[in-house]
């Protein structure tokens, strides 16, 4: 009796080993127009939060299981979400198509500075940027932007580390899975080095759910400046959204109760 028990078991124990084993997909990403392979797609786990890339063949590989959602991003092309089947995990590789869209390219106007050749004159034509940052001490991150240095930088500094970041925990401190999603962010190396290079904030807002007007406005209420909010990368985005969370918590765990 008791070798029958041993036997089923270990026999339980090998099919919990068996099913915690890692999934993977496979498949090509084509373009609908010219049936070729598209290289360099941006693919996403949105839930196990891990991204890749295709190689030069339109190729990929994913760690996924059954009902994950993919996203898969490129540009000039519409950006499409696919469900994981059993069947795809079964039978392997697939075909992913993906529809180009018309890129239509906004006018850049552009402002020569005349030059008049006395210094006095010609240095107020330079645009002045005004993102300064200030550090907080007792705080171990790189601290807020706050605008021009003008006299009330300081309080500008300050407000900025209580109320925005309420704002902030009011965005996602309801969201937990979102919470769990911004950490896992940062340390998958393949999602940070797709988010480097990209500007149009829009894996951020798919996985993060939040539209692009409150990603703006999350990056605004923790007092970064226009510049650097129209300048920076998603993964420059992706740090100060987790770098203004990080110091809200560091500060609420300070504020003494008000009960």
């Amino acid at each position: 009796m008791k070798y029958i028990l041993l036997l089923v078991s270990l026999c339980f124990v090998s099919q919990i080993g068996f099913s915690q084993e890692d999934t993977f997909v496979k498949g090509i990403v084509i373009s609908t127009t010219s049936d070729t392979p598209l290289e360099s797609v941006n693919i996403v786990n949105l839930n196990q939060v891990i991204g890749t890339s295709t190689d030069d063949k339109g190729a990929f590989q994913i760690k996924a299981k059954a009902n994950d959602t993919l996203h898969f991003s490129y540009l000039g092309y519409k950006s499409i979400k696919v469900r994981v089947t059993n069947d795809w995990l079964k039978f392997g590789e697939t075909q992913i198509e993906m529809t180009e869209l018309a890129l239509a390219l906004e006018e850049v106007v552009v402002n020569q500075l005349k030059l008049t050749g006395y210094l006095e004159v010609d240095i107020k034509q330079v645009p002045i940027k005004t993102n300064y940052r200030y550090s907080i001490s007792g705080l171990t991150n790189k601290g807020y932007e706050a605008g021009n240095k003008s006299p009330n930088a300081v309080s500008k500094v300050l407000g900025a580390i209580f109320n925005p970041a309420d704002f902030l925990h009011n965005m996602f401190g309801k969201k937990p899975n979102e919470l769990r999603k911004l950490k896992q962010m940062k340390k998958d190396d393949e999602i940070r080095n797709l988010l480097a290079s990209r500007f149009d904030r829009e894996m951020l807002t798919v996985l993060l759910q939040v539209d692009r007007y409150d990603l703006d406005e999350i990056v605004s209420q923790c007092n970064y400046s226009k510049d650097f909010i129209m300048s920076a990368n998603d993964l420059q985005i992706l740090d100060a959204i987790s770098e203004c969370y990080e110091e809200y918590k560091v500060l609420n765990r300070n504020r003494p109760s008000r009960f």
